[in-house]
């Protein structure tokens, strides 16, 4: 019989895994597959989805989304890619430096929130460093299907250029690698121009490279909704402060090096999540009350929404000031 899935407290479903492989990529990135430990196929999932890895380092409870890169057809493994950040809040560098072949582990229930439309005649890529692992997943859906795709990847030179080769050497019609240390550039202005009606664009990589593709796709008259792009946003370090909650009748600290929604786990409150990085919705937080300032890094809400000081996302923003009072 196999394992009934895990929950955690807010109803995210949780698979139990073994660590079956751990290959260096490059001086940076490193591959991480995993089996399950009840020998059960994985959940399907789409090109383009993520999962959250929960890692527990040194009794401190990491949670970090990850993009799935293997191929969406293969249910007996799950794989994902991770940049080691030296500068980052430890969850890459516990990856590359604690988990090894054969360590159990647990993963979140894959979840979509970047993924291919299917009505598309065409689907234009553009990727930028470690913004690759999402279309990996994507071009194997794709090619089942004998879709259209295109990609164009930007990197920081070949020794750091992850799947390039690999995928220059797979599909050379359809991938094409700028190197910035051969001041090359992904010719943005010419791709976006003449495309076929129906084209979709997406892009993943650096906050510079998103910005730019969606305001070079709306100045060349793309709609919107054929613009698509993913971005996790690490929640910051910042000064503690305190917030009041009205349903759990507490009133708890956020550290310096925590955010709002680990706090909220620390002290078990309710606080359902599906991406931890500022672009799902799913821990949006109403606002009672306040005195002081937000500090807004979500991708989620709108601008108004921002300056109205009623919503707050806790897996990435942070608070200044006074007081707080969350409906939660």
């Amino acid at each position: 019989m196999s394992a009934a899935p895990q929950k955690t407290k807010s109803g995210a479903e949780q698979i139990e895994v073994t660590v079956s492989a751990v290959v260096p990529v490059n001086d940076l990135v490193t591959r991480f597959e995993f089996s399950r430990v009840d020998g059960q196929p994985f959940p399907t999932f789409s090109g383009g989805a993520h999962t959250v890895v929960i890692m527990n380092d040194d009794g401190r409870r990491r949670m970090n989304p990850y993009s799935l890169m293997s191929d969406p057809a293969d249910t007996s493994t799950y794989a994902i890619s991770v940049r080691r950040d030296d500068a980052g809040r430890g969850g890459s560098l516990f990856m590359h430096t604690q988990v090894k072949v054969g360590d159990v582990m647990t993963l979140s229930y894959p979840v979509n929130l970047f993924s291919l439309d299917l009505r598309a005649r065409k689907n234009l890529f553009f990727a930028g460093g470690i913004g690759i692992t999402p279309f990996l997943s994507m071009i194997a859906q794709l090619e089942r299907m004998n879709g259209n795709w295109e990609l164009h990847y930007s990197v920081r030179s070949a020794d750091l250029g992850t799947y390039a080769d690999d995928l220059k050497t797979k599909y050379p019609n359809n991938v094409h690698v700028y190197y910035d240390d051969q001041s090359q550039s992904i010719p943005l202005t010419d791709l976006l121009d003449g495309q076929p009606l129906g084209t979709n664009a997406y892009v993943c990589g650096p906050k510079g490279m998103i910005a730019w593709v969606h305001a070079s796709a709306k100045e060349a008259g793309w709609p919107d909704a054929q613009v698509h792009s993913e971005e996790f946003t690490a929640p910051q370090p910042g000064k503690p402060f305190e917030v009041r909650l009205c349903k759990s009748d507490m009133t708890i600290k956020v550290g310096e090096n925590e955010s709002l929604l680990e706090a909220l786990e620390r002290e078990g409150v309710d606080a359902p999540f599906l991406c931890r990085g500022g672009a799902c919705g799913q821990c949006e937080t109403t606002v009672v009350s306040h005195d002081g300032e937000f500090i807004h890094r979500d991708h989620w809400l709108d601008d108004d929404q921002h300056a109205s000081g009623t919503k707050i996302m806790p897996c990435v923003s942070r608070f200044v000031g006074a007081s707080l009072l969350l409906d939660r």
